[in-house]
């Protein structure tokens, strides 16, 4: 009986905190969705889709979570040249946002966890600061 018990106990758990992610990320990824809306929707548009050929999908983008720290970089300072997402090569520039590592930590945490993708590890604006331009 115990064990019944304790396996129905691991199991309400662990659906629980699939169900229901951390509060602190929550709050971020809200304050990332209206950065999104404010800054990316336009070229990347409402639901991460971008537009092909010219500005690279974030939604189910293979760049963007095998390439966490070039994302955030991306956002920090601006980009161009090529790169690849999801097998399609662009080469475009994205201009610097002018964003502090707060806001760009909250947006990253917004698309990291936003239409079919998901990450286990929340960014910090510690982890922004920490990023350096190349």
């Amino acid at each position: 009986m115990k064990i019944l018990i304790l396996l129905y106990l691991t199991a309400v758990t662990g659906l629980s905190l699939a169900l229901f992610q951390d509060p602190v990320l929550e709050e971020s990824m809200q304050r990332g969705s209206e950065i999104y809306d404010d800054f990316c929707v336009t070229c990347h548009l409402g639901q991460g889709e971008g537009v092909a050929h010219t500005f690279p999908p974030l939604a189910k983008s293979d760049y963007l979570m095998n390439n966490r720290e070039a994302s955030i970089r991306g956002i920090k300072y601006g980009q161009s040249g090529e790169l690849i997402v999801n097998g399609v090569t662009y080469n475009s520039v994205m201009a610097r946002m002018g964003l502090e590592d707060e806001e760009i930590a909250d947006v990253m945490n917004f698309i990291l966890n936003s239409w079919g993708n998901s990450s286990e590890e929340m960014v910090t604006p510690k982890e922004v600061e920490a990023i350096q331009k190349k």
